[in-house]
């Protein structure tokens, strides 16, 4: 078998490293910074230990395949998966609160009528429905398949089945997902909470296509779920069953460039100013060596793969869609005292007061941190993360456009914003970190700091990611930034798609 070099150690690289390891192939990971993980990070200071990425994990069965197809010890084996109940309690900006049941349609639409009124629920429920409906038309080509040749198709084709609604003697149907709110759901409260899976990637719903209702169903289908020990513990598993299949790891070692021989990738060479070293930490730096391989898989962003090689190395024009953009996020740490009370969520999101402003700040004309923003707090159950009892680990997140400035005003604002759901939390308050875009694009070398989005259908095809294949043979694009997308279970999707092209050639069709 062959000898392949994959550029980076985030969760999509290492899932499509595992896979090849396992098919025979000799995988050597050249990671620039010091770990594993890509934005999958952890912060530690004073006993309090917090996820500096994401905090949750959507949809484990991508996960589990993964460790099925990569070794005898399932994944269940190797972290511990707990279900997150309730998925999320929800404040709205006229004071409303609502608990939502995990993976309970009618726990579900029973909390939404008791809390929002008759009717909510119902109404809630029928946009599950067509939710559904949008998910099956599109579940295989946008997370399954490597993007199809005629991609074209999937961004002219709306899978969401809108409810027609007939005003000026035309009938009229929802194109996007403010739209589908307004038309379909009728209730600022139930908009705030559909555009609030939109807002966490950075998604206007003003102009994000109808089927982006994907997303609030693969929570409500799917369930969310925490890896006790924090989403870190995830990638230290996945790291480790990489170096289980012979894995080789290279930190603190960046890639200079791609190598190109008679007109495929040929390997890399590795920066001047790296050193190379083992994944036990051990063996002499190799900085400025030319490093063999068959083939080549980048998991990096955009502009670090263009960077990497001769000419743009992505497809583009009538090929594969437009890279699309994305948001960056605001971060903060906190360590409180006092224990966490009994019966906490452990997710909150605390709609803005000022939807309309939110959305100027983040899409409009001047972009910057809003000054009412949309805030999810999370406070995990969980005695690794503390000190003692007698403290609490919470994480604050905002999503800010990518590459924001960071005033203290702006971090007193949220602190305020979060204090709708944490109360006395200025009295609480011990110390708190910041974490701006700056420290994103500082780990993942992301431009800004930003976050990529799911692929989605529709719209013109803004929201499809470049293609697995690239326009140098022998060179693979995996991770967030490549097609089936951005979130854990995206990432591990792109990892299998890639070690199926390379293992079955361009013939292979997808998982079955």
């Amino acid at each position: 078998m062959g000898r392949i070099a994959v550029i980076g150690a985030g969760m999509g690289a290492m899932a499509a490293a595992a896979r090849l390891a396992v098919a025979g192939h000799r995988v050597v990971v050249y990671e620039r910074t010091e770990t594993y993980g890509g934005a999958v990070r952890r912060f530690e200071r004073d006993g309090f230990a917090f996820d500096t990425g994401p905090g949750l994990l959507p949809v484990p069965a991508v996960y589990r395949d993964l460790f099925v197809k990569t070794g005898k010890r399932p994944l269940e084996e190797c972290v511990e998966l707990v279900r997150v109940d309730p998925s999320a309690d929800h404040v709205f900006a006229d004071g409303t609160r609502v608990s939502l049941p995990n993976v309970s349609r009618a726990g579900v639409l029973t909390a939404l009528d008791e809390a929002l009124g008759d009717g909510a629920g119902a109404r809630w429920g029928d946009f599950l429905v067509r939710a559904r409906e949008a998910w099956d038309r599109s579940r295989r080509p946008l997370l399954e398949e490597p993007l199809w040749p005629n991609w074209t198709v999937l961004a002219e084709r709306e899978p969401y089945p809108s409810v027609p609604h007939r005003r000026l003697l035309r009938t009229r149907r929802a194109g996007t997902l403010a739209e589908v709110a307004a038309r379909e759901l009728r209730d600022p409260r139930l908009t705030a909470l559909l555009e609030s899976h939109a807002l966490a990637y950075g998604l206007d719903p003003h102009s994000t296509p109808a089927s982006a209702a994907v997303l609030p169903y693969m929570d409500h289908a799917f369930g969310t779920w925490y890896v006790r020990g924090g989403i870190r513990e995830l990638a230290r598993a996945v790291y480790e069953r990489c170096l289980e299949r012979g894995v080789e790891f290279r930190f603190d070692t960046p890639v200079e460039r791609i190598v190109e021989r008679d007109g495929r990738a040929a390997g890399v060479e590795l920066s001047r100013d790296g050193s190379a070293a083992s994944g036990t930490g051990d063996g002499p730096g190799t900085s400025g060596a030319f490093e063999q391989a068959d083939f080549v898989v980048a998991g990096v962003a955009p502009g670090v793969l263009d960077g990497l090689v001769t000419g743009a190395a992505l497809r583009g024009g009538d090929e594969v869609p437009p890279q699309p953009g994305a948001a960056g996020r605001l971060t903060l740490l906190l360590a409180l005292r006092g224990g966490r009370p009994a019966g906490t969520a452990h997710r909150t999101v605390v709609h803005s007061a000022d939807r309309d402003g939110e959305l100027e700040r983040l899409f409009g004309e001047r972009p910057g941190v809003p000054a009412a923003p949309t805030v999810v707090v999370a406070r995990p159950d969980d005695p690794a993360l503390v000190p003692d009892a007698e403290h609490e680990a919470v994480a604050l997140t905002v999503t800010v456009p990518s590459g924001a400035r960071v005033s203290q005003e702006d971090v007193e604002r949220v602190l305020d914003a979060a204090g709708r759901a944490l109360p006395g939390l200025r009295e609480r308050l011990l110390w708190h970190e910041v974490r701006t875009p700056a420290d994103i694009a500082e780990e993942t070398g992301a431009e800004g700091g930003a976050v990529p989005a799911p692929a989605l259908a529709a719209g013109d095809g803004r929201l499809l990611h470049p293609s697995n294949t690239t326009r140098v043979p022998g060179l693979f694009a995996a991770g967030g930034w490549a097609h089936p997308g951005g979130g854990l279970p995206h990432a591990g999707m792109s990892g299998a798609l890639v070690a199926g092209l390379i293992v079955e050639g361009p013939g292979f069709q997808g998982s079955q």
